[in-house]
């Protein structure tokens, strides 16, 4: 008879630490939802550098690269892209100082964009019923200007590092985006 009643108090030890084990876990598992829903708040940044697109966009010339082409070249912002599905790449740049860029737009120069890991040099093609594509007009400070590159058969790729000759002008180092 007491090994009866020993048994009854052992389920039912059991029984309530299994009860309680599970009640315990539903206010735990409930905790943890409510701050992930917290963290997505839009005054959050996301955790990790994967999660999302970023906006940053990182100085593309370190100190003296920079201040190089603002203080000789009288421009800044240079920039090159991958566009048309990588059938061009598009090189822009802002104008500071209108004299100085002037070669830069320049007709008469005819500009060149080195691959050196595809092992090419691409070129401003010229359209029979628009010319190149380029804007040649007498720059302005405060305005951004534009070239497009010829990439035929796609050999310059997206991350590469380029160089962008327009006469005396040089740039080194320009990823494509």
């Amino acid at each position: 008879m007491l090994l009866l009643n020993i048994s009854r108090v052992i389920k039912g030890m059991l029984l309530v630490g299994i009860f309680a084990g599970g009640i315990l876990a539903l206010p735990a598992g409930s905790q943890s939802t409510a701050p992930t829903a917290s963290r997505t708040s839009t005054t959050d940044k996301p955790a990790t550098a994967g999660a999302g697109p970023s906006r940053y966009h990182p100085d593309r010339f370190a100190g003296r690269a920079g201040e190089y082409y603002r203080l000789i070249w009288g421009v800044a912002s240079l920039n090159v892209k991958w566009a048309e599905s990588g059938e061009v790449i598009r090189f822009t740049y802002r104008v500071l100082d209108a004299d100085k860029a002037k070669t830069l737009n320049d007709k008469k120069v005819e500009p060149f964009l080195i691959d050196p890991t595809a092992n090419v040099k691409l070129v401003v093609p010229s359209l029979e019923k628009v010319g190149q594509l380029r804007q040649s007009s007498t720059p302005e400070a405060g305005k951004s200007y534009w070239m497009a590159f010829s990439n035929k058969g796609r050999l310059v790729k997206r991350g590469d590092r380029v160089s962008v000759v327009i006469g005396q002008f040089r740039a080194d180092g320009l990823v494509v985006d």
